[in-house]
């Protein structure tokens, strides 16, 4: 798919008519692949797997050439590609972009919509699975990525709620972490605290601890982190 025309790629031919230094061309060359790279390299994966040249070149599998010729990882190259294939199903005219004159999405940020919306699977999750969404929320994720180029951060936070909801045991657990850390604090500032009593000191250090003791007995299943989502 051409690139938009951008004041970047009428400098380069600016520059190659000219016969300008070398140097100043490439690193404006250099400017354009930094702006895309991540969508050029998966473009190619994604063109490389359909046509298998990589056999030609003495490997199996596509993964066994990323993984010695380019050493890229394989759960890297199913996200790059999947990415890519979701933008092409999904956002088709963010590929037409040139990173300079109109950004891309982050593949972090593609991938987290590609797992709203696309079949996904991976060594890290349970096999195949859909993070089933609705359509509304769908097209404010699609918003989000794709034209506000919102942040990984402000994706979860504004997303995961709604995409992947915390189980009863993980948001227990979770306050249970954030009362401990609170109480730990309380004593350590306690003993920054000039004037107060060795008697109020002690009673509260007793409290706390009793507090602690009782949070450790109702904390009785181990503490497993819920994957993100990206």
């Amino acid at each position: 798919m051409p690139r938009e025309n951008t004041r970047l790629d009428e400098l380069e031919g600016l520059l190659a008519r000219a016969g300008d230094d070398p140097l100043r061309l490439e690193l404006v060359r250099r400017a354009q692949r930094f702006k895309r790279s991540w969508v050029e390299l998966a473009e190619a994966l994604n063109t490389l797997s359909r046509n298998g040249d990589y056999r030609r070149w003495g490997f199996a599998t596509l993964h066994e050439y990323c993984q010695k010729e380019l050493a890229i990882k394989e759960a890297t190259v199913a996200k790059l590609m999947l990415s890519y294939g979701t933008l092409e199903r999904h956002a088709p005219e963010v590929l037409a972009r040139d990173g300079v004159a109109r950004q891309l999405p982050s593949q972090e940020a593609v991938h987290y919509f590609a797992r709203a919306v696309d079949q996904y699977e991976s060594e890290d999750d349970d096999g195949n699975r859909r993070l089933d969404a609705s359509e509304s929320l769908v097209n404010e994720l699609r918003k989000a990525v794709f034209d506000d180029h919102k942040p990984m951060a402000e994706l979860r936070k504004t997303f995961d709620p709604v995409l992947r909801p915390k189980s009863p045991e993980t948001r227990h657990a979770e306050a249970l972490r954030t009362v401990r850390g609170a109480a730990r604090r309380l004593l350590q500032a306690m003993q920054e605290v000039e004037g107060l009593s060795e008697k109020r000191v002690a009673r509260v250090q007793a409290a706390v601890d009793a507090l602690i003791r009782d949070l450790d007995g109702m904390d009785t299943s181990e503490e497993v982190a819920e994957p993100e989502l990206a």
